[in-house]
């Protein structure tokens, strides 16, 4: 089983590297040379939904070209870091990757910081292109993590650090009775629940390579806020806005984030985040018992099933791997997810298809939500099945 994984990671690999990384986004839009932009706001992101949706590329028709994703390339950073400590021979691509990332970090910001490269835009704000996030800036530091793990560099090292400055300096925070919550970029209001987490992950990675629990207090307290808002039955919703008073009731992969982020800060702090673990079983039975079908299909956002987007494969793919050591039941489900993945998402040129309805699939391959992640998910079971043989 094993071997079948790290067969499809080498294929999914070499197509990456055959585009040069480069690839469209589901949100690209905004890149055509059409200015959609200037008839407003609205419009721009109605168009941007609808591309999104376009089961028919028509990107090449209205000028929007492949682009390397800053995101993407965190991902990807990690999968090849991680099989490096197995395969030397990944050890050149991380190197590749690391040094792309170095050099193309957004100016005019506290500290190292990385955005998507496209304008995000919905009907009352817009972000231009490479303006960094927690979100997009965490799973970059996450990749140069695993990446000093590996090499021990000390170019990593000051990248980790330097990021934890941006998140220090930038980003808002916001203070609850039961903890703090960061905020997703330097101008966001509201608390989302996976972005703050992931914010704390900068923050531990910088502690725990320095050996020091300078962050620490803040950690934990961005971790029992979202403890708290954790529901009865293991659920959490995306976030929460204190000005109303109400959560915005989404349930979808963001539920993996939450969990595999606090099973990182977990072992980041050695045992000081030991009170999250009845939340991680919680949390971890819902997600298996109500977001997957029996066959390893993700559904799309509670209660709706479909489409059956490869984002939520991938995140399970990673969650149930990650967190194998909550339950054999886990961990064999981790191969009943991929399994289920590579057998209804994969061409046959080796990339993997962004999603599928009841009757119809959407064959358009997308770098950053789609390949990066899967190369990232296989990287993670290979190395689960190592662990657990």
């Amino acid at each position: 089983m094993k071997e079948k994984y790290f067969d499809l990671f080498n294929q999914l690999s070499d197509y990456i590297i055959k585009n040069d990384f480069k690839g469209y986004d589901p949100y690209d839009t905004l890149n055509s040379i059409i200015p959609f932009e200037k008839f407003g706001r609205y419009p721009a992101a109605v168009v941007t939904q609808i591309q999104k949706k376009n089961p028919i590329n028509i990107r090449p028709l209205i000028g929007v070209r492949p682009g390397i994703n800053p995101k993407g390339m965190g991902l990807i950073l990690k999968a090849y870091s991680i099989l490096a400590k197995a395969d030397i021979r990944f050890k050149q691509k991380a190197d590749l990757v690391f040094d792309w990332l170095k050099n193309n970090i957004s100016e005019g910001y506290s500290g190292a910081c990385w955005g998507y490269n496209f304008d995000w835009v919905n009907p009352t704000e817009s972000l231009p292109a490479y303006t960094p996030s927690v979100v997009v800036t965490s799973f970059v530091i996450d990749g140069i993590f695993e990446y000093y793990r590996l090499t021990n560099s000390k170019k990593a090292a000051e990248l980790i650090q330097s990021g934890s400055e941006y998140i220090l300096r930038d980003i808002p925070i916001t203070e609850y009775e039961t903890g703090l919550s960061f905020s997703y970029t330097h101008l966001s209001k509201g608390s989302c629940y996976n972005a703050s987490l992931l914010a704390a992950e900068i923050l531990g990675k910088f502690d725990y390579i320095n050996k020091t629990d300078k962050n620490f207090v803040m950690v934990r307290d961005a971790v029992k806020f979202v403890l708290s808002m954790q529901k009865d039955d293991g659920s959490w919703f995306y976030s929460y806005y204190s000005l109303k008073n109400t959560e915005r009731k989404q349930i979808d992969f963001h539920q993996g984030f939450i969990l595999v982020s606090l099973e990182n800060l977990r072992n980041l702090y050695h045992g000081k985040i030991e009170f999250a673990i009845p939340n991680i079983h919680k949390g971890l039975k819902f997600y298996h018992d109500n977001q997957f079908a029996a066959d390893g299909r993700a559904k799309w956002r509670l209660p709706k099933e479909y489409p059956t987007d490869i984002h939520n494969q991938t995140q399970g793919i990673i969650t149930f791997s990650r967190l194998a050591n909550y339950g054999v039941v886990y961990r064999k489900f981790a191969d009943v997810v991929a399994d289920y993945t590579i057998e209804n998402f994969r061409d046959s040129s080796a990339y993997f298809y962004y999603r599928r309805g009841r009757f119809w699939v959407n064959k358009i391959s997308y770098m950053r939500w789609s390949q990066a992640w899967m190369l990232l998910a296989l990287a993670e079971l290979i190395f689960s099945s190592n662990a657990h043989e």
